[in-house]
């Protein structure tokens, strides 16, 4: 039997969180001993970590590994309940959020407070049409499809007839230089350098060629810039190609054009470079009268409420606030003010007030042995600065469980330079059919 509050006949605070990421998990789990009734509401029945998400997609963790299931998450919190539905709508007059059920069927969820951690997508800068030759790393399906690309194309150069065609489906292209950016630049080469060399016979996977194209003048523009420098250089230690000032203006199945008239021939492009806010900022913008910033992002009040709606709150990606960068931390920090804000008025105390982010820092891994960042003003690098990393990271991750099978993935992949996911979707049979 599910516990109720308060104890009196007073039916319970109603908090309904809209989105099972880092701002509405830790929203939701703030809440837990607060007397409310939380409903968590998701399209996904899972949490995703996704700053481990290109790992996945180059073989190196699976996907329940930094997917745990949400109600299994929420399973010892007695006033929190988890729903799989996908929002559709609001109606702040009414308090209530249309959503449909897995089946289609539409569903109407009421609320006291809302809390909207939504999060954000891909964002091709107008060319949606890019999506399907360089696809992005935002969910599981996106780490399986890129993975499934970066393996068929080895495997489609070991089939090849001849010298040229061989080459040709060697060469690959990551758009943005971002974190995401260079980790999966960093970890294609490591995969083809050290764990697929000894598999192929006719092909010599570590004559890969890829290439990092960055639109701006350096890598890793959030981080600091004596960081920038140092990054680059470590990357084309293990033999990726670094081109800044490079911005992409057409893709292709068989590459990448750049600004100035410059061609990148690659049949396998992963896109890196743009996100943008999930649509129910927008029907949140609409339904409210609050403005959205120029990327798209809703604009709420410092303590992250919407204009003439305190009862809602919106967390994560999809919001604008200065100095507030769209990062897993940042949501965290976020979905806890929020609940904190929603304790607040349920006793009728005094609200937290603005938001105020606390920088702890940024880490990007640059292949198997070493990354880069900063942790509370102290940079660092190479093996301590990956060091650093596997902390923060498995802090991070929900569940001993996961964080125990994680650790053993990475020091087996260290140590015996072996990745065992390596799946490829479609089936063998449909090689020949396609280009990824």
């Amino acid at each position: 039997m599910r516990r109720r509050h308060p104890t009196d006949s007073e039916p319970p605070h109603r908090v309904l969180i809209v989105g099972g990421g880092f701002g509405g998990l830790y929203a939701a789990r703030a809440l837990r001993r607060a007397p409310v009734e939380v409903t968590l509401v998701d399209r996904a029945n899972h949490h995703l970590f996704q700053p481990l998400l290109y790992q996945v997609s180059t073989g190196i963790l699976t996907e329940g590994e930094i997917a745990p299931p949400l109600r299994g998450v929420l399973r010892g919190q007695r006033n929190a309940r988890v729903l799989l539905a996908e929002v559709r709508g609001f109606d702040l007059d009414a308090r209530s959020v249309a959503a449909t059920g897995p089946d289609g069927e539409a569903v109407t969820l009421g609320y006291d407070s809302l809390i909207v951690a939504a999060g954000a997508s891909h964002s091709y800068f107008g060319h949606d049409e890019w999506e399907a030759l360089a696809p992005g790393l935002k969910t599981l399906e996106d780490a399986r499809t890129v993975r499934s690309r970066i393996l068929r194309a080895f495997e489609l150069a070991e089939l090849a007839g001849d010298e040229d065609e061989r080459d040709a489906w060697l060469r690959f292209a990551v758009v943005g230089g971002g974190p995401t950016g260079i980790e999966v630049a960093g970890q294609i080469a490591d995969l083809s350098r050290r764990t697929l060399r000894p598999d192929y016979w006719a092909v010599d996977t570590a004559g890969a060629r890829i290439a990092l194209v960055e639109a701006g003048p350096e890598l890793l523009p959030g981080f600091p810039e004596p960081l920038r420098g140092p990054a680059a250089r470590d990357l084309r230690r293990i033999g990726v190609d670094v081109r800044t000032g490079a911005a992409a203006t057409g893709i292709d199945a068989e590459g990448v054009d750049l600004a100035g008239g410059d061609r990148l021939p690659a049949r396998t492009v992963i896109w890196a470079a743009g996100v943008a806010p999930s649509p129910l900022a927008g029907l949140l913008a609409a339904a409210s009268g609050a403005g959205l910033d120029r990327g798209g992002r809703l604009e709420v009040e410092g303590d992250l409420t919407l204009p003439g709606h305190p009862e809602v709150l919106a967390v994560g990606d999809m919001v604008a606030l200065d100095g507030v960068p769209g990062v897993a931390p940042a949501a965290m920090q976020q979905g806890r003010h929020a609940a904190r804000t929603v304790r607040a008025r349920v006793k009728d105390r005094p609200a937290p007030g603005a938001f105020r982010y606390r920088d702890k820092g940024s880490i990007a891994v640059i292949g198997h042995n070493r990354a880069v960042g900063t942790a509370f003003g102290v940079r660092f690098g190479g093996l301590v600065g990956l060091a650093i990393w596997a902390v923060v990271h498995v802090a991070y991750l929900v569940g001993w469980g996961s964080r125990a099978i994680t650790v053993g993935r990475w020091l087996w992949t260290l140590l015996a330079r072996d990745r065992a996911e390596r799946v490829i979707a479609p089936p063998p049979a449909a090689l020949a059919d396609a280009r990824p």
